[in-house]
């Protein structure tokens, strides 16, 4: 058996991100599910710009704040106690818009933690 306790404030940034990132799957040493908690400042996105992928199911839990999910076909708002999912091979890009006045926390859990991403361009 095995069990992990962690302070999520403890745990480091990812360096070189367009907003703040705390990977909780790495921390606790998650082989099944990528889990990240990001911090998303007025005007930031959550990690990768637009894109889809193959495989991995994605669930946005915003904490606080508002998240702004744009898809081919709307862009949704997603407040403080609501999940956004989103299928596989379903393009999306989230992100606090400028004209935020808060930032946004939002716990983001993808399965499988398969690196299966790419690009999506909307034109």
């Amino acid at each position: 058996m095995g069990y992990h306790h962690l302070a999520v404030d403890d745990i480091e940034p990812t360096p070189d991100r367009p907003s703040t990132q705390r990977s909780l799957s790495d921390a606790a040493d998650l082989e099944n599910a990528a889990v990240n908690l990001y911090e998303v400042a007025p005007g930031e996105d959550i990690p990768l710009a637009y894109h889809y992928h193959d495989d991995q199911e994605e669930l946005f839990y915003v904490l606080s704040g508002t998240l702004a999910v744009e898809t081919p076909e709307q862009t949704y708002d997603v407040d403080e106690d609501e999940a956004f999912v989103v299928e596989p091979d379903s393009p999306q890009r989230a992100h606090n818009p400028e004209s935020a006045t808060e930032p946004a926390r939002t716990l983001v859990v993808g399965a499988p933690a398969v690196d299966d991403v790419h690009p999506y361009d909307p034109e």
